[in-house]
């Protein structure tokens, strides 16, 4: 049984810290209510994920799309589900060892540093700050913005391939400078831009990310790809070596099959 499904007695009586009373992933449901991603939305999200290498520690980074986002342990039911976002500072597996079914910031302790919204008619006027909350809870700006002050937000248009990138100031949210649809995130030393390429089998433009030399960073079967590339390359250079040498010897009058 879980720890936060024991009664409030007996939490008191096994002298708990507040962490160990509060709910956790396990506790907390990790569907949607409503809706699924359309295939757009579930391969943009993943190149997203294949591309963001940031200059940290690859163990030290979480990346997820569609996952609730559990911010308030004063309102454990209250969650907002970004489309893609990614943490700084936390291992890969939920405490070195689970998958998560969700991300609790009163456990985890550390707020995504960039989440991306990609825009869908229903949730267009939220994403971009323009809704009143429904009830007592907060909108999506107001909790990426106020309470989990996450630093950069980037909204982006699927359709018109409108990126608007967001980063946090005193002040709130400002845009960020686009420049030929790329934008820099100066504290993450990585950018985010629009590429025209083909990706599972798709060619359009998609969102992804590069490097500060402004190399777009690969993908793990890009990698690969490139690699039996090379090593085909440097086969068939050897090869071509070896030819000329057989010439060579063959144009100076020594049998190269003289043993």
């Amino acid at each position: 049984m879980s720890i936060a499904k024991l009664t409030r007695s007996q939490q008191v009586q096994l002298n708990l810290p507040k962490r160990e009373t509060l709910l956790t992933m396990y506790d907390l449901p990790s569907e949607e209510e409503s809706g699924l991603p359309d295939e757009y939305h579930l391969l943009q999200s993943e190149l997203c994920t294949a591309t963001f290498f940031p200059e940290f520690s690859p163990d030290k980074i979480f990346v997820a799309s569609d996952l609730n986002l559990y911010y308030d342990s004063n309102h454990t039911q209250w969650y907002k589900r970004p489309d893609w976002f990614a943490v700084v500072g936390v291992d890969r597996l939920y405490e070195r060892r689970s998958l998560r079914l969700s991300y609790v910031i009163w456990q985890e302790k550390v707020a995504p540093c960039v989440v991306i919204e990609f825009l869908s008619p229903s949730t267009r006027n939220e994403d971009l700050g323009r809704s009143k909350p429904k009830g007592k809870q907060p909108t999506k700006w107001e909790v990426y913005e106020q309470i989990l002050r996450i630093p950069y937000y980037i909204v982006f248009d699927g359709i018109t391939k409108e990126i608007r990138p967001f980063h946090l100031t005193k002040n709130g949210y400002q845009p960020l400078e686009i420049n030929a649809s790329k934008v820099w995130l100066p504290t993450l030393n990585i950018g985010l831009g629009l590429w025209w390429g083909e990706y599972r089998g798709c060619e359009r433009q998609w969102l992804r990310w590069y490097d500060v030399q402004g190399n777009w960073l690969t993908t793990e079967t890009e990698r690969e790809r490139m690699a039996k590339e090379l090593a085909q390359h440097e086969k068939a250079l050897a090869e071509q070596r070896v030819q000329q040498l057989l010439e060579r010897l063959t144009d100076a009058g020594i049998d190269p099959d003289f043993r």
